[in-house]
This record gives structure tokens, C-alpha cells and sequence, in this order.
């Protein structure tokens, strides 16, 4: 079991249920830090910011397996514009930061879908198919979300 992880008003919190935090299997908790932790950017990203900072958990190169990361890369995108190019990056990047799910037997497949939600708004649908029991379906409708948009 794992402390319930939410992820809501574009900010990740734990769920609290009087006297205490709720529990869950873990697996959406997994997903939301997957997805919602920032994963250190690749040398050939370009960074949002201008900056030299490419993010990413300091304890990366610690892991028991190498090249392991934790989060993902959706960070880089919080400067973007509504193209479909960015739709597919949003996919492409939050795939590679469940990718791991299968890797360690967790699930069977990770299906990712991206789209515009509305204006400023892009909304991901996460299907994890496992190996016993129905997909477990996960909605983040406005994960990234642009006021000025």
C-alpha cells in the first residue's frame, strides 16, 4: 500500500481521510509522480526557461539500475504553443516516463493518448493493461494549463 496521491488544480497533494492519509495500491500514486515530477532534460533539449537548468532528481544516478529516471519531460513543454507537434511530444514524453511500468513487470502495456482539451488546456488518458484483471484508466484533463492561453 501507498499514500494516495492526487493530482488536481495542476498540483500534486495527498489525499487526507480523518484520522489520517488514505491508501491506495500505489499504482495511480506511481503514475502521477511519473508523469508530474520533472525528469532531468536530455542534452539536446531545448530548455523553456532559457536557463542552463535541465531539472531532474538529484538521486538518478544512484539507482540500482543505471540510466533509471524518475518523472518526465512534460515540463519542457510549459512554454509551448497549441501545435499537434506538441500534442505528440506531450504522448511521447509521458509514454517514456511509464515506460518503466512494463519494464518492471507492473503492467503488460502502457497506452498514452494526448489531446487539446480546450484553449490552454492539454488533457493526457493513461490505459495500463495488466496482466491479471481489467485496464486501469487514468483522465488528467488539465495537467498543463495556460491562463494567458
Amino acid at each position: 500500500m501507498d499514500i494516495a496521491t492526487n493530482w488536481a488544480n495542476l498540483s500534486g497533494d495527498y489525499v487526507i481521510a480523518v484520522p489520517g492519509l488514505v491508501e491506495d495500491d500505489g499504482l495511480k500514486s506511481a503514475v502521477v509522480i511519473s508523469l508530474f515530477t520533472d525528469r532531468r532534460a536530455n542534452a539536446d533539449d531545448v530548455l523553456p526557461d532559457g536557463t542552463d537548468d535541465r531539472r531532474g532528481w538529484w538521486g538518478d544516478p544512484l539507482g540500482d539500475v543505471a540510466g533509471d529516471r524518475i518523472g518526465s519531460r512534460l515540463w519542457l513543454l510549459s512554454r509551448e504553443k497549441q501545435l499537434q507537434s506538441v500534442v505528440t511530444r506531450a504522448r511521447d514524453y509521458a509514454a517514456e516516463a511509464l515506460q518503466w511500468l512494463v519494464e518492471d513487470g507492473i503492467a503488460r502495456a502502457v497506452d498514452v493518448t494526448a489531446e487539446i482539451v480546450s484553449q490552454g488546456v492539454l488533457g493526457l488518458g493513461v490505459v495500463i493493461s495488466r496482466a491479471i484483471g481489467p485496464p486501469v484508466r487514468y483522465r488528467f484533463d488539465a495537467f498543463w494549463s495556460n491562463p494567458d492561453a
